[in-house]
């Protein structure tokens, strides 16, 4: 296979000045770079816009006039591969028939997230809003290079030359030559760092349906995952893991376990006991046979419903102010009517389809081999090599498709990556090690979306105009005490908790909003959306219940407050117009409800049509606009705001995890139930038009959808159900 390249220095001198850029940035992990998770925002585009064209690195071109896009995003089903080859292949001229994608190797220096910092990785709806410009410009690039060299062969004027579906083409000499021919003389000219892109009418596969390239391959079972993997001798292990958090080993007893046919060993590691078996059966059952005596003096040993009440408590003292415009309370003291609400959250499971795993082995030169479905590569990379004692460019990722992620694959700790080069290293690298986490380790193994509650308090005057809001927020952060806590913690703030809340589109006269950042032993973690997937239910919910004691009809009166926000306006009147909101409901018991709400630079809004009462909901209809930009591929867009309906909608009806005397009680899907096939509504989803360069869709279609439901119920009965999951015993007949 030819690539395209920059002809000097050798390919082979610069891969090895790339990883050692690698390893450099790598090695300064937690104090060198800027981590910022949330998401395209219009300060970027500049910095995003001077990328320089880099063909080397994401187009290779093969004789046989294949084309693949290196991608260097994990694709954990959101379809980035697809979106991310579209990008580069548009302005390659390329037959899309041809084209095909793989996943990139660890290397910050070549493939970091243009808005994280010197960081590979994929996290806050910004795989395609980082990657826009770099990718138009790698394929501009090539296609230049391809051209140039037809124009030196052929002795023609470049300017003469046209391409089409990977064909290049000389009509005054009547010549053409396909990409794969003219790929190793393209090879050797230089690289125009600033190619010409083409005009968006120009554009034949950005905008269409183009079809997803990793369809046929997930279809017919070839697609390769990291469950699938199977190395020469290769041995499974399943870890032991303490019942509570913080809990530690304080003995083990493995005698029987060590009986168990199939086991091989039984090794101490820093968060359990691993037991490695020729197979995964046999693993689990040595597992089972495994004794275990746990300290727990430092264990996390409470409720779930002691701990919220602990919050509800807090929350009356002073916190941390998060954001703040004119006088709050003299504006609630002077109003003709005040409202007051709380809002309360469970913690989350990510509960993907994949649960957690990962192969190590180590080569005969000393270097080591991961196979998974990798996040934060430069984070996976640099933490297994502090854990093997080696340098990162020893330690080769090799990036997989992932069944699921929804932000627990992306760990500040690398913490499943970790425990498997523990695994290795305490077994002294015999074998390759596959580590399996079963659905039970992985739904009780923490790192959930934190449990949150919320109270807020408003003033409106005479004619319902909001005077003051008053926010009070508590919930254990994301960011605090992890390596990232210097870079996303700012004044006590941590950006991830408060998102979307104090940073408010609503053109409120007096706002305070003030955050508690609580201490407790339950591990956290981004959850598909982030803080969002709580804000935007205490504030959409919040502002209807507004309009509703101000008598203005809740699209109006969200139109009204978000005068500094067009794009969302734009999105709420679109949403409303396709649902057809203001007419009558068909039936008693049914009603619609609507949210609006940006995270990730991209703008959403709901309209949920549902039927509600005597202790039942169902929601028949769900009509979403939406505005991510440049709509790369619409087709993409549409799904993910259907997954999200479809992923959002059991947390908003039952999800929750809840600990009873500190041990998670909801460790598989009888407990902790997915969406059924039998609940899911009608979605609709519409993409406001739009020329703004490409943002996010893999998260904003989540926080929406709850208090869009949250709405309809109340409009349905005239009942609020504020905390989630929805606690429908509550719903009286209508």
């Amino acid at each position: 296979m030819l690539k395209i390249r920059q002809p000097t220095p050798s390919p082979r001198a610069s891969r090895r000045a790339f990883l050692t850029g690698s390893a450099a940035a790598a090695g300064a992990l937690v104090i060198g770079f800027r981590l910022d998770l949330r998401g395209a925002r219009a300060e970027g585009a500049p910095a995003l816009s001077a990328v320089k064209a880099n063909p080397n690195a994401f187009v290779r071109i093969a004789a046989d006039d294949t084309v693949t896009v290196m991608i260097k995003h994990l694709d954990m089903g959101q379809g980035n591969t697809t979106g991310l080859a579209t990008i580069l292949a548009d302005e390659l001229d390329a037959d899309w028939s041809k084209v095909r994608t793989e996943f990139a190797p660890a290397d910050a220096a070549l493939y970091n997230n243009l808005l994280m910092g010197p960081i590979q990785g994929t996290g806050g709806s910004t795989a395609i809003a980082n990657s826009w410009m770099q990718l138009r410009k790698a394929g501009a690039a090539a296609r230049e290079m391809l051209v140039a060299a037809a124009a030196l062969d052929w002795k023609v004027q470049a300017s003469q030359i046209t391409v089409e579906s990977g064909v290049v083409r000389h009509a005054g000499s009547g010549r053409e030559a396909r990409f794969g021919e003219l790929a190793a003389a393209a090879a050797a000219m230089p690289v125009p760092q600033e190619p010409r892109l083409k005009d968006p009418s120009q554009w034949r596969l950005i905008g269409q349906k183009a079809l997803r390239l990793d369809s046929v391959a997930k279809t017919n079972g070839s697609a390769i995952y990291s469950l699938d993997i199977r190395r020469p001798n290769q041995v499974t292990a399943v870890v032991a893991h303490p019942p509570r958090f913080g809990a530690t080993v304080k003995g083990f007893d493995d005698k029987a376990a060590r009986q168990v046919a199939g086991v091989i060993d039984v090794v101490a590691i820093p968060t359990g006991v691993a037991v490695i078996a020729r197979d995964t059966w046999a693993a689990m059952k040595g597992r089972e046979a495994l004794k275990v005596t746990w300290d727990e003096s430092l264990a996390e040993t409470r409720s779930s419903d002691v701990i919220l009440a602990e919050y509800r408590e807090t929350a009356k003292r002073p916190g941390i102010v998060a954001s703040q415009r004119g006088d709050a309370e003299a504006g609630i003291k002077g109003a003709a009517k005040v409202l007051e609400a709380e809002f309360s959250f469970p913690y989350l499971a990510h509960a993907a389809m994949e649960p957690l795993n990962a192969t190590i082995e180590r080569a005969a030169d000393g270097s080591y081999d991961i196979y998974a479905g990798l996040q934060f590569q430069t984070i996976e990379q640099a933490t297994a090599a502090a854990i093997l004692g080696t340098t990162p460019d020893k330690v080769r990722l090799h990036t997989l498709w992932a069944g699921g992620s929804f932000g627990r694959r992306a760990t500040p700790s690398a913490d499943y990556i970790a425990e498997a080069a523990a695994i290795l290293k305490a077994w002294g690298a015999k074998a390759p090690v596959h580590l399996v986490w079963t659905r039970e380790d992985d739904m009780a193994g923490g790192y959930y979306r934190p449990t949150v509650y919320h109270k807020i308090r408003a003033g409106l005057d005479a004619k319902g105009s909001v005077t003051g809001w008053q926010h009070v927020m508590v919930g254990k952060s994301i960011m605090i005490g992890s390596p990232f806590e210097a870079m996303l913690v700012k004044n006590g703030v941590d950006g991830t908790t408060v998102e979307g809340a104090s940073d408010t589109p609503y053109a409120l006269p007096a706002y305070r909003f003030e955050v508690h950042n609580a201490r407790e032993g339950v591990p956290v973690l981004w959850w598909r959306s982030v803080g969002h997937t709580h804000t935007a239910q205490a504030m959409e919910v919040f502002v209807d219940e507004l309009a509703h004691a101000a008598q203005v009809d809740p699209v109006a009166y969200r139109l009204a407050l978000l005068t500094n926000a067009p794009r969302l306006s734009a999105a709420l009147k679109l949403a409303a117009e396709k649902a057809g909101w203001g007419k009558a409901a068909p039936e008693k018991g049914r009603a619609m409800g609507v949210a609006a709400h940006e995270s990730f630079g991209s703008y959403v809004a709901m309209v949920a049509d549902v039927t509600a009462g005597s202790g039942s909901l169902k929601v028949n209809r769900i009509v979403a606009a939406v505005d991510v930009g440049i709509a790369v591929n619409p087709d993409i867009v549409r799904a993910q705001v259907e997954g999200a309906v479809g992923f959002a909608l059991s947390s908003v009806l039952r999800n929750r995890v809840t600990l009873k005397d500190g041990v998670v009680q909801e460790t598989n899907f009888d407990a902790y139930e997915p969406t059924r096939l039998t609940e899911m509504p009608v979605v609709e989803v519409h993409i406001v038009p739009s020329q703004a360069a490409p943002t996010g869709i893999g998260e904003p279609g989540v926080p929406v959808l709850a208090p869009a439901i949250s709405n309809a119920v109340f409009a349905a009965t005239g009942q609020r159900l504020r905390a989630l999951p929805l606690d429908l015993s509550g719903l009286k007949g209508v």
